[in-house]
Protein backbone atom coordinates (compact mmCIF):
# COMPACT_ATOMS: atom_id res chain seq x y z
CA UNK A 1 0.00 0.00 0.00
CA UNK A 2 1.24 3.48 -0.89
CA UNK A 3 -1.49 5.76 0.42
CA UNK A 4 -4.65 4.79 2.36
CA UNK A 5 -7.83 6.54 1.24
CA UNK A 6 -10.93 5.40 3.11
CA UNK A 7 -12.17 2.01 4.22
CA UNK A 8 -10.50 -0.77 2.24
CA UNK A 9 -9.66 1.59 -0.63
CA UNK A 10 -6.10 2.79 -1.07
CA UNK A 11 -3.47 3.65 -3.65
CA UNK A 12 -1.57 0.40 -4.06
CA UNK A 13 1.58 -0.67 -5.87
CA UNK A 14 -0.42 -3.08 -8.01
CA UNK A 15 -2.60 -0.21 -9.20
CA UNK A 16 0.47 1.85 -10.07
CA UNK A 17 1.84 -1.12 -12.02
CA UNK A 18 -1.38 -1.40 -14.02
CA UNK A 19 -1.32 2.33 -14.68
CA UNK A 20 2.25 2.16 -16.00
CA UNK A 21 1.37 -0.82 -18.18
CA UNK A 22 -1.70 0.81 -19.70
CA UNK A 23 0.11 4.12 -20.21
CA UNK A 24 2.91 2.33 -22.07
CA UNK A 25 0.33 0.47 -24.16
CA UNK A 26 -1.45 3.69 -25.02
CA UNK A 27 1.73 5.48 -26.11
CA UNK A 28 2.90 2.59 -28.26
CA UNK A 29 -0.49 1.84 -29.83
CA UNK A 30 -1.09 5.54 -30.49
CA UNK A 31 2.25 5.79 -32.28
CA UNK A 32 1.58 2.69 -34.36
CA UNK A 33 -1.89 3.97 -35.19
CA UNK A 34 -0.49 7.24 -36.51
CA UNK A 35 2.06 5.34 -38.58
CA UNK A 36 -0.72 3.26 -40.13
CA UNK A 37 0.26 -0.21 -38.89
CA UNK A 38 -2.37 -0.36 -36.14
CA UNK A 39 -5.90 -0.40 -37.55
CA UNK A 40 -7.67 1.45 -34.70
CA UNK A 41 -7.67 5.24 -35.37
CA UNK A 42 -5.44 7.28 -33.07
CA UNK A 43 -8.35 9.23 -31.60
CA UNK A 44 -10.00 5.96 -30.51
CA UNK A 45 -6.96 4.30 -28.95
CA UNK A 46 -7.61 5.68 -25.46
CA UNK A 47 -11.22 4.45 -25.55
CA UNK A 48 -10.02 1.04 -26.69
CA UNK A 49 -7.41 0.85 -23.91
CA UNK A 50 -10.01 1.65 -21.24
CA UNK A 51 -12.38 -1.06 -22.50
CA UNK A 52 -9.56 -3.56 -22.90
CA UNK A 53 -8.21 -2.82 -19.42
CA UNK A 54 -11.54 -3.31 -17.69
CA UNK A 55 -13.28 -6.08 -19.63
CA UNK A 56 -10.20 -7.96 -20.79
CA UNK A 57 -7.41 -7.62 -18.25
CA UNK A 58 -9.23 -6.77 -15.02
CA UNK A 59 -12.36 -8.94 -15.28
CA UNK A 60 -10.43 -11.74 -16.97
CA UNK A 61 -7.65 -11.65 -14.41
CA UNK A 62 -10.03 -11.46 -11.45
CA UNK A 63 -12.33 -14.23 -12.70
CA UNK A 64 -9.32 -16.29 -13.67
CA UNK A 65 -7.90 -16.08 -10.16
CA UNK A 66 -11.21 -17.08 -8.58
CA UNK A 67 -11.86 -19.98 -10.98
CA UNK A 68 -8.32 -21.27 -11.49
CA UNK A 69 -6.71 -20.70 -8.10
CA UNK A 70 -9.46 -19.98 -5.56
CA UNK A 71 -12.41 -21.99 -6.83
CA UNK A 72 -13.61 -23.49 -3.52
CA UNK A 73 -13.67 -20.11 -1.76
CA UNK A 74 -15.36 -18.51 -4.77
CA UNK A 75 -18.15 -21.09 -4.77
CA UNK A 76 -18.67 -20.55 -1.04
CA UNK A 77 -18.63 -16.74 -1.24
CA UNK A 78 -19.17 -15.59 -4.85
CA UNK A 79 -19.20 -11.93 -3.78
CA UNK A 80 -15.48 -12.25 -3.01
CA UNK A 81 -15.04 -11.57 -6.73
CA UNK A 82 -15.63 -7.89 -6.01
CA UNK A 83 -13.25 -7.64 -3.04
CA UNK A 84 -10.43 -6.31 -5.18
CA UNK A 85 -8.69 -4.72 -2.19
CA UNK A 86 -7.85 -8.23 -0.96
CA UNK A 87 -5.80 -8.87 -4.10
CA UNK A 88 -5.94 -11.85 -6.40
CA UNK A 89 -5.33 -11.63 -10.14
CA UNK A 90 -4.30 -14.44 -12.48
CA UNK A 91 -2.24 -13.69 -15.59
CA UNK A 92 -3.65 -16.72 -17.40
CA UNK A 93 -7.17 -15.51 -16.67
CA UNK A 94 -6.18 -12.09 -17.98
CA UNK A 95 -5.00 -13.67 -21.23
CA UNK A 96 -8.27 -15.53 -21.72
CA UNK A 97 -10.31 -12.44 -20.89
CA UNK A 98 -8.23 -10.34 -23.27
CA UNK A 99 -8.67 -12.76 -26.17
CA UNK A 100 -12.43 -12.95 -25.66
CA UNK A 101 -12.66 -9.17 -25.49
CA UNK A 102 -10.56 -8.73 -28.65
CA UNK A 103 -12.71 -11.20 -30.57
CA UNK A 104 -15.83 -9.28 -29.57
CA UNK A 105 -14.32 -5.83 -30.19
CA UNK A 106 -12.82 -6.70 -33.58
CA UNK A 107 -16.09 -8.21 -34.79
CA UNK A 108 -18.20 -5.32 -33.48
CA UNK A 109 -15.98 -2.57 -34.89
CA UNK A 110 -15.05 -4.36 -38.11
CA UNK A 111 -11.29 -4.60 -37.47
CA UNK A 112 -9.01 -7.52 -38.20
CA UNK A 113 -8.47 -9.54 -35.03
CA UNK A 114 -4.83 -10.40 -35.73
CA UNK A 115 -3.89 -6.80 -36.39
CA UNK A 116 -5.08 -5.78 -32.93
CA UNK A 117 -3.78 -8.90 -31.23
CA UNK A 118 -0.30 -8.73 -32.78
CA UNK A 119 0.20 -5.13 -31.69
CA UNK A 120 -1.12 -5.74 -28.18
CA UNK A 121 1.16 -8.77 -27.76
CA UNK A 122 4.16 -6.48 -27.29
CA UNK A 123 2.53 -4.01 -24.94
CA UNK A 124 1.19 -6.77 -22.67
CA UNK A 125 4.76 -7.83 -21.93
CA UNK A 126 5.52 -4.47 -20.32
CA UNK A 127 2.39 -4.72 -18.18
CA UNK A 128 3.48 -8.15 -16.97
CA UNK A 129 6.92 -6.77 -16.07
CA UNK A 130 5.51 -3.87 -14.06
CA UNK A 131 3.03 -6.20 -12.34
CA UNK A 132 5.75 -8.57 -11.16
CA UNK A 133 7.73 -5.67 -9.71
CA UNK A 134 4.61 -4.74 -7.73
CA UNK A 135 4.39 -8.36 -6.53
CA UNK A 136 7.96 -8.04 -5.23
CA UNK A 137 7.31 -4.75 -3.43
CA UNK A 138 4.15 -6.20 -1.88
CA UNK A 139 6.06 -9.29 -0.71
CA UNK A 140 3.66 -11.71 -2.44
CA UNK A 141 4.13 -14.70 -4.74
CA UNK A 142 7.62 -15.21 -3.31
CA UNK A 143 10.14 -17.80 -4.43
CA UNK A 144 11.26 -21.13 -3.03
CA UNK A 145 13.60 -21.46 -0.06
CA UNK A 146 17.22 -20.92 -1.09
CA UNK A 147 20.66 -20.15 0.34
CA UNK A 148 21.86 -18.08 -2.61
CA UNK A 149 23.60 -14.80 -1.77
CA UNK A 150 20.72 -12.68 -3.08
CA UNK A 151 17.98 -14.61 -1.26
CA UNK A 152 15.44 -12.36 0.44
CA UNK A 153 13.35 -12.61 3.61
CA UNK A 154 9.67 -11.85 3.02
CA UNK A 155 8.01 -10.93 6.36
CA UNK A 156 4.63 -11.43 4.68
CA UNK A 157 5.33 -15.16 4.84
CA UNK A 158 4.66 -14.91 8.59
CA UNK A 159 1.58 -12.77 8.05
CA UNK A 160 3.34 -9.51 8.88
CA UNK A 161 2.57 -6.24 7.14
CA UNK A 162 4.69 -3.14 6.68
CA UNK A 163 5.18 -1.38 9.99
CA UNK A 164 4.49 -4.52 12.04
CA UNK A 165 8.10 -5.72 12.28
CA UNK A 166 11.66 -4.60 12.84
CA UNK A 167 15.09 -6.19 12.33
CA UNK A 168 15.15 -7.95 15.71
CA UNK A 169 11.73 -9.55 15.15
CA UNK A 170 12.77 -10.76 11.68
CA UNK A 171 15.93 -12.30 13.15
CA UNK A 172 13.89 -14.10 15.81
CA UNK A 173 11.46 -15.49 13.22
CA UNK A 174 14.32 -16.69 11.01
CA UNK A 175 16.06 -18.34 13.95
CA UNK A 176 12.84 -20.04 15.07
CA UNK A 177 12.14 -21.35 11.58
CA UNK A 178 9.10 -19.21 10.82
CA UNK A 179 10.80 -17.26 8.04
CA UNK A 180 13.19 -18.48 5.36
CA UNK A 181 15.44 -16.80 2.78
CA UNK A 182 13.85 -17.23 -0.64
CA UNK A 183 14.41 -16.60 -4.32
CA UNK A 184 13.12 -13.16 -5.39
CA UNK A 185 11.22 -14.99 -8.13
CA UNK A 186 8.99 -11.97 -8.76
CA UNK A 187 12.03 -10.13 -10.15
CA UNK A 188 13.00 -13.15 -12.24
CA UNK A 189 9.50 -13.10 -13.70
CA UNK A 190 9.56 -9.35 -14.28
CA UNK A 191 12.80 -9.69 -16.22
CA UNK A 192 12.02 -12.84 -18.21
CA UNK A 193 8.23 -12.83 -18.66
CA UNK A 194 8.08 -9.07 -19.04
CA UNK A 195 11.05 -7.11 -20.29
CA UNK A 196 13.01 -9.91 -21.99
CA UNK A 197 9.94 -11.08 -23.92
CA UNK A 198 9.27 -7.44 -24.87
CA UNK A 199 12.81 -7.02 -26.19
CA UNK A 200 12.65 -10.20 -28.27
CA UNK A 201 9.28 -9.24 -29.75
CA UNK A 202 10.56 -5.73 -30.50
CA UNK A 203 13.39 -7.23 -32.55
CA UNK A 204 11.08 -9.77 -34.16
CA UNK A 205 8.65 -7.05 -35.24
CA UNK A 206 11.37 -5.49 -37.38
CA UNK A 207 11.82 -8.67 -39.41
CA UNK A 208 9.85 -9.61 -42.49
CA UNK A 209 8.47 -12.73 -40.82
CA UNK A 210 7.41 -10.77 -37.75
CA UNK A 211 5.10 -8.63 -39.85
CA UNK A 212 3.01 -11.61 -40.95
CA UNK A 213 -0.47 -11.98 -39.51
CA UNK A 214 -0.57 -13.84 -36.20
CA UNK A 215 3.21 -14.17 -35.79
CA UNK A 216 3.54 -11.73 -32.91
CA UNK A 217 0.57 -13.26 -31.09
CA UNK A 218 1.82 -16.82 -31.50
CA UNK A 219 5.39 -15.93 -30.56
CA UNK A 220 4.22 -14.01 -27.50
CA UNK A 221 2.33 -17.03 -26.19
CA UNK A 222 5.33 -19.29 -26.79
CA UNK A 223 7.84 -16.89 -25.25
CA UNK A 224 5.75 -16.03 -22.20
CA UNK A 225 4.82 -19.66 -21.56
CA UNK A 226 8.45 -20.78 -21.85
CA UNK A 227 9.61 -18.09 -19.43
CA UNK A 228 6.77 -18.84 -17.00
CA UNK A 229 7.44 -22.59 -17.00
CA UNK A 230 11.14 -22.03 -16.33
CA UNK A 231 10.74 -19.42 -13.58
CA UNK A 232 8.06 -21.49 -11.82
CA UNK A 233 10.86 -23.82 -10.68
CA UNK A 234 12.15 -20.92 -8.54
CA UNK A 235 8.71 -19.80 -7.33
CA UNK A 236 6.87 -21.27 -4.35
CA UNK A 237 4.05 -23.30 -5.95
CA UNK A 238 0.45 -23.14 -4.79
CA UNK A 239 -1.15 -25.97 -2.87
CA UNK A 240 -1.90 -27.99 -6.01
CA UNK A 241 1.08 -29.72 -7.64
CA UNK A 242 0.74 -32.41 -10.30
CA UNK A 243 3.16 -35.36 -10.60
CA UNK A 244 5.06 -33.92 -7.61
CA UNK A 245 6.66 -31.19 -9.74
CA UNK A 246 4.17 -29.57 -12.14
CA UNK A 247 2.51 -26.44 -10.74
CA UNK A 248 -0.80 -25.01 -11.91
CA UNK A 249 1.02 -22.09 -13.51
CA UNK A 250 3.18 -24.48 -15.52
CA UNK A 251 0.19 -26.57 -16.58
CA UNK A 252 -1.70 -23.54 -17.85
CA UNK A 253 1.47 -22.30 -19.58
CA UNK A 254 1.82 -25.59 -21.44
CA UNK A 255 -1.67 -24.99 -22.84
CA UNK A 256 -0.52 -21.51 -23.88
CA UNK A 257 2.46 -23.02 -25.70
CA UNK A 258 0.16 -25.35 -27.60
CA UNK A 259 -2.10 -22.43 -28.52
CA UNK A 260 0.88 -20.36 -29.69
CA UNK A 261 2.23 -23.20 -31.82
CA UNK A 262 -1.19 -23.75 -33.40
CA UNK A 263 -1.49 -20.04 -34.24
CA UNK A 264 1.89 -19.99 -35.96
CA UNK A 265 1.16 -23.24 -37.80
CA UNK A 266 -2.27 -22.17 -39.01
CA UNK A 267 -1.46 -18.57 -39.90
CA UNK A 268 1.97 -19.04 -41.44
CA UNK A 269 3.14 -22.54 -42.23
CA UNK A 270 -0.03 -23.26 -44.20
CA UNK A 271 0.32 -20.02 -46.16
CA UNK A 272 2.88 -19.38 -48.83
Amino acid sequence: MILPLFGPLAVRWYGIAYLCGFLASFLMLHRWSRSGSFSIPSDQVSHFIVLFAFFGVFLGGRLGYQLLYNFDAFITTPLSLFKIWEGGMASHGGFIGSVLFLIWYAKKQGYKFWNISDHLAMTVSLGIGFGRIANFINGELWGRVSNIQWAIIFPQEAGLRYGEYDTSLIEQLVTSGHLFPRHPSQLYQALCEGFLVFGILLLLRKTRWGKKSGVMSGCYLLLYATARIGIEFFREPDSTVYFEWLSKGQLYSILMMVAGALILFKNNLLKK
